[in-house]
């Protein structure tokens, strides 16, 4: 019954999401996606709402309810991440995308290679892995930025598996398309699809084998990524690094999550700003889980030495922190 709730919860704001972004629903945009199932019922009855399209949605959902009753198919009841939206909406911010410069140019000489595996949602999928002398079944996987799968995300792969002794392996959530350019960034984060970002994740573990274990970093776009990877990994994910990323806001989902996670927090961020970071914090001991928060008196992007925004002391400090952690685990 839970299951069914869920599904037509979730494919009725789907729906009504349509006249949300069109403007026939002023000022419901932030709560609407917060409401329980019954006040949506609630509002949909209203005389703010047209009472013909109210009948006609109800109808087809009330059979769209049913069959997600009947089915165990995952992907189609599929909650469209909160987490991820709310991130890819700040390419709309010219302030954003003016703090995101065009990467200056890395070395492009790298120790991996790309790699290609099935995806549950039907294109193949690629990555770039690179692996240690000694051979091992643990992996650190790797979430790049706006900017795609880029040299500068190899290089960072690169040196992780030098650092640490295990694969790396960097997804590409993007399908090969890379970016220099902020507002193709913008545009490529915006049409990114959780679906297939999730397919991705999955595709890459099962590349992984059954044996593998692993730990999950990102930054920026690649952060809030690294907390989802982790997720959907469950108990396979033995650590999660999240660089400046918009953290998953539903305690419930939360509560899933099996490993401890680092957070690095540019302190002058202001978009993972100290009020997010803070809502994250208590929303993680609402669920029960370990989060560890080190922050640093830098801005967005600091840990990127490719970004004019790079702040070494910080970016070298957290590097520290991060492969202590990793080590760990």
């Amino acid at each position: 019954m839970r299951l069914g709730l869920f599904c037509f919860q979730n494919i009725l704001k789907k729906l009504l999401a349509v006249d949300v972004a069109c403007g026939h629903i002023r000022g419901w945009n932030y709560h609407f996606h917060s409401m329980p199932w019954r006040e949506i019922l609630q509002f949909c009855s209203s005389k703010k709402y047209d009472t013909m399209k109210n009948l006609f949605l109800i109808s087809l959902l009330t059979c769209l309810f049913a069959a997600c009753q009947q089915q165990n198919n995952i992907p189609m009841c599929h909650d469209p991440n909160a987490a991820i939206e709310d991130f890819a909406a700040f390419s709309s911010d010219p302030a954003f995308r003016a703090a995101h410069a065009t990467p200056v140019p890395t070395d492009s000489v790298f120790m991996g290679k790309t790699v290609r595996f099935p995806a549950s949602s039907g294109a193949e999928a690629q990555g770039y892995l690179v692996k240690p002398k000694k051979k091992t079944n643990k992996y650190l996987l790797l979430v790049h930025e706006w900017w795609g799968l880029n040299p500068y995300v190899k290089k960072e792969a690169d040196m992780w598996c030098k650092e640490l002794g295990i694969n790396v392996l960097a997804v590409d959530l993007y399908d090969g398309k890379v970016t220099a350019s902020p507002d193709e960034a913008g545009k490529l984060m915006q049409a990114n699809s959780p679906e297939r970002s999730s397919a991705i994740i999955l595709g890459a573990a099962k590349y992984a084998g059954k044996k593998a274990d692993f730990r999950t970093l990102g930054w920026c776009f690649g952060g809030g990524w690294s907390l989802q990877a982790s997720l959907l990994l469950k108990d396979r994910s033995k650590g999660c690094v999240m660089y400046y990323g918009m953290p998953e806001k539903e305690v419930s989902k939360l509560k899933m999550l099996t490993p401890d996670v680092l957070f690095v927090h540019a302190s002058k961020d202001k978009w993972i700003n100290d009020a997010v970071v803070a809502e994250f914090e208590q929303n993680m001991k609402s669920a029960g889980k370990s989060l560890t928060v080190h922050r640093y008196d830098a801005d967005h992007a600091f840990a990127n030495p490719s970004s004019p925004r790079y702040n070494e002391p910080s970016a070298q400090a957290s590097r520290a922190v991060v492969k202590a952690f990793l080590l760990s685990r």
